[in-house]
């Protein structure tokens, strides 16, 4: 096993436990904060739903995984170096938004990664604008979906409960976000856990120890095990910062608010991961909480916490992408 594989299976590895340690919490957050779960049992519950998400939805539809593999290409004999360095960025990046408690999207993080390492070593043909395509139909779809499944679900729960008494009510919905909970930390695995995978499949690929098969790759189970293992550990770290920031400052949730907003983002993970769309985790939750928090009224929404949120987006692909282009150039020129 060359030095180089070892470096980049070391850094995968690493990218993944983050993204359980800094995203997995926002599938927990709002069961939190209306205190349907406590946080260690939330956390406990995560830990467990997302190894079986990550596991069960690649063995039976790994198209997510395919369509990360693909959507660039490393060329010459700097491919793994370039890998490498874009496995390191998103770490960086990553890192630095938990310190600040900003829930950036470590998708995002990855995508801009590896497109800006790849660019590295072949400039703009290196990007594979179809695969990118659907990088950009992901990001409107989690937006629309997110925030209007959010407002819409909500809206609906008022009229449909408006004469149930409220201790009843309450108890239907602390079960059903405990359940919607659980069904994030799911299909956080089952997205998240794929993309990441893609990325494993990529370094076994440039040290000749895997074969692409029509559009991707065949993932051995052992990757699967070993990738979920990883994301699970990562979010028995825990990420009360992120909980805090997505569940309790952007807005102040009761239970039926919550449960409209899990149910908001669990549909739209789910279809995403369907029809094979990478999706951010962290954008589809964050933007049902917003949807549900405008259904009551726009100033229910803390906008200031929005804003940075916002703007931790934006700056994701252009800044995980530089840091990407730049290491990615240094380390070719080192080793």
């Amino acid at each position: 096993m060359s030095i180089a594989l070892v470096v980049t299976i070391t850094l995968v590895m690493g990218v993944i436990f983050v993204n359980g340690w800094t995203d997995a919490p926002n599938a927990i957050a709002t069961a939190v904060s209306t205190r349907v779960l406590r946080p260690n049992v939330a956390i406990g519950m995560a830990v467990v739903m997302n190894f079986l998400g990550a596991l069960v939805m690649t063995f039976f539809n790994a198209q997510v995984a395919e369509t990360i593999s693909n959507i660039v290409r490393f060329e010459g004999g700097s491919a793994q170096v370039a890998l490498a360095s874009a496995l390191f960025s998103i770490v960086v990046w990553s890192v630095a938004a938990w310190y600040f408690g900003i829930p950036t999207s470590e998708s995002h993080a990855l995508i801009a990664g590896l497109t800006g390492s790849a660019m590295a070593l072949g400039g703009l043909g290196a990007v594979n604008g179809g695969e990118w395509t659907k990088v950009l139909i992901g990001l409107v779809v989690s937006t629309i979906m997110g925030f209007g499944g959010g407002y819409l679900i909500t809206k609906l729960i008022v009229v449909l409960f408006q004469s149930t008494p409220r201790r009843k009510a309450n108890k239907f919905f602390t079960v059903g976000q405990a359940v919607a909970a659980g069904a994030n930390a799911f299909l956080h695995g089952a997205q998240d856990g794929q993309k990441f995978m893609g990325v494993f499949m990529l370094g076994l690929f440039y040290n000749d120890l895997a074969v692409k098969t029509g559009n991707g790759f065949v993932i051995p189970i052992w990757v699967m095990v070993l990738c979920s293992l990883t994301m699970g550990f990562g979010t028995s770290v825990g990420g009360m910062k992120i909980i805090k920031s997505v569940g309790m400052d952007m807005v102040k949730l009761e239970k039926y608010q919550g449960f409209s907003a899990d149910v908001s983002a669990a549909i739209c993970l789910f279809l995403s991961s369907i029809f094979g769309i990478p999706v951010s985790t962290t954008h589809t939750k964050t933007t049902a909480i917003m949807g549900v928090g405008a259904s009551r009224r726009l100033s229910s929404v803390d906008w200031r916490i929005v804003k940075e949120m916002l703007f931790a987006w934006v700056m994701t692909f252009p800044g995980c992408g530089l840091i990407a282009f730049i290491m990615a150039k240094l380390f070719i020129a080192v080793f």
